[in-house]
């Protein structure tokens, strides 16, 4: 007999699910089988989906979701997801929000294909709008950096009397601790300025005089 299952999912547990699902009870899905998932849509490993999808629907069963990006966010993954879905599982799929995305209604091969076409297309545009929001951060960050702007954290600047420093703890007047506390850098960054500073001062050593 096939069965008609509802999945909601929110992106974190502070987030509210009751619209999602008064969407899945108003379809007269059984509470007790609607499965919700409180993880974010980076990929498909998530306890509900799981268990729903590879433990408790069966051939020819029904999966109710309020919108695509319900299902995941990802949309090459969707794609991969829908294919194992409904051709390999053998589930129909019916997308609340878009109702081109229902192979519960339209069974035939002709429902099948419209609705892979409409999730390519949805793919296409995604794809088009990651690209498009790169492109722009890069032009953003290239005016930006035209402007003066330094992006990252700032470097920590060489306390006074660095170079006496260095040198009397490369001569072992000072220990490790004590060169440490007189600059209040931390070991790694300690041993990266010393790096830093050698090289500077080796280059302005060797760089040929005009």
């Amino acid at each position: 007999m096939t069965k008609t299952y509802g999945y909601v999912r929110v992106s974190t547990k502070q987030q509210n699910e009751a619209r999602q699902m008064d969407e899945m009870l108003a379809q007269g899905i059984e509470l007790k089988n609607i499965y919700i998932d409180k993880e974010s849509g980076k990929d498909f490993q998530r306890k509900a989906y799981q268990r729903l999808i590879y433990r408790k629907m069966k051939r020819g069963d029904v999966l109710v979701v309020k919108s695509i990006d319900r299902l995941g966010r990802n949309y090459q993954e969707i794609l991969n997801e829908w294919k194992v879905i409904t051709k390999e599982k053998g589930y129909y799929v019916k997308i609340l929000d878009m109702p081109l995305l229902d192979t519960a209604k339209d069974k035939d091969l002709i429902g099948t294909v419209i609705a892979d076409i409409v999730l390519q297309l949805l793919s296409f545009i995604a794809e088009n709008e990651r690209n498009t929001i790169r492109q722009r951060q890069a032009e953003g960050i290239q005016a930006a950096m035209k402007r003066g702007v330094r992006f990252g954290r700032p470097k920590l600047p060489y306390p006074e009397e660095f170079e006496l420093i260095v040198e009397k703890w490369e001569n072992k007047e000072l220990s490790t601790k004590e060169a440490m506390r007189l600059t209040n850098f931390k070991y790694s960054t300690f041993y990266k300025k010393v790096a830093l500073y050698k090289e500077t001062k080796n280059y302005h050593n060797e760089k040929p005089t005009s």
